[in-house]
């Protein structure tokens, strides 16, 4: 289990790519996403990016690397990943930028 500092990093990191969706990593939208229209796909990024709903529920690492967003009477889901630089194994210490690469996956629900 991370310490609460690692922890601490990890979720500022997290927490900053995840409000801008561009700086510190990677966002995938899954075909349940793509298929929405412009503008819902705008609002449901909008939604990603200001969510702020964690609890020891749905965060119980304090990392802020996973969240539920009910949008027009369908759930989604996004989660961010730790990779390393290349991309093809975890991350050696998601606390470091330097060496990993975060992947936020934005899905249905029922694509999970």
């Amino acid at each position: 289990m991370l310490n609460d500092t690692n922890a601490a990093k990890i979720r500022s990191l997290n927490d900053s790519f995840r409000r801008s969706l561009a700086f510190g990593g990677t966002v995938l939208l899954t075909p349940g996403v793509t298929s929405l229209d412009i503008d819902r796909q705008a609002e449901l990024l909008e939604a990603v990016r200001t969510f702020d709903r964690f609890t020891p529920d749905n965060d119980p690492h304090g990392e802020h690397d996973f969240g539920s967003i009910d949008l027009v009477s369908t759930r989604y889901f996004f989660k961010i990943d730790y990779y390393d630089q290349t991309g093809t194994m975890g991350s050696p210490d998601p606390a470091d930028p330097a060496v990993t690469r975060r992947v936020m996956t934005i899905m249905r629900a029922d694509e999970y």
